[in-house]
């Protein structure tokens, strides 16, 4: 099967939001008098807003306005400090953006994260020319590690499943992208490779700085 498209998780892949969405958290948490802990904060990676707030107990579970109102504002509140203080894609992104652009692979974006969230990251990175399209959390019914946001994003780019390559940091994501019957590449940006490992990545990687268009065919290959 030829490399037919490369489908990319946002948060941890195409740029490092941990911080800006941990004092988006913790602002939030402050707002509503709620306590957040570092260790609750880093198990919501991956999941969405509708998942993280029931857990976390700010909202109760089925209270769509509630859960929609609390998310809405956490991530305005993301949007805020990235607009103010600016952010930068991670080491490898662009160059490997640039050479599935010369070699004519179409890519897209598979994420949790709104939309708006994302149209504010390309805006700032100068990136969307490299994205054909994005699904994103308003897209999907269902959140990872179901592999529907994936197929979704395949589907607009009219790419098999079986010719795509998902590259994840998140063990929800791989696990999303094994389910969608495709190669999935995993990044340690947010979790140690031992923490990647059980979820069966192809391969797992420490930057993207290595990877580009020949990696990617290779996977077929291993």
């Amino acid at each position: 099967m030829p490399l037919a498209a490369v489908l990319f998780d946002f948060d941890g892949v195409v740029i490092d939001s941990h911080e800006a969405h941990g004092r988006s958290w913790f602002a939030l948490a402050a707002e509503l008098e709620k306590p957040l802990s570092q260790e609750q904060f880093h198990s919501t990676f991956g999941h969405r807003n509708e998942t993280i707030l029931p857990w976390l107990g700010w909202a109760e579970e089925g209270d769509r306005e509630g859960i929609q109102a609390l998310g809405d504002r956490k991530e305005l509140l993301y949007r805020e400090i990235l607009r103010a203080e600016g952010i930068q894609p991670l080491p490898g992104v662009i160059a490997l953006l640039q050479d599935l652009k010369k070699y004519g692979i179409p890519c897209a974006i598979g994420t949790s994260t709104p939309r708006a969230n994302v149209e504010c990251v390309l805006e700032l990175t100068g990136l969307a020319e490299y994205f054909q399209d994005v699904a994103a959390s308003e897209d999907v019914a269902r959140g990872k590690p179901d592999p529907e946001v994936f197929l979704t994003a395949a589907a607009k780019l009219g790419a098999p499943p079986a010719g795509c390559v998902v590259i994840e940091d998140a063990q929800v994501g791989l696990r999303a992208a094994k389910a969608a019957g495709m190669k999935a590449l995993g990044v340690t940006t947010s979790h140690p490779a031992e923490a990647l490992q059980p979820e069966n990545p192809d391969r797992i990687e420490v930057t993207l700085e290595v990877v580009d268009v020949a990696y990617l065919r290779a996977l077929w290959e291993d």
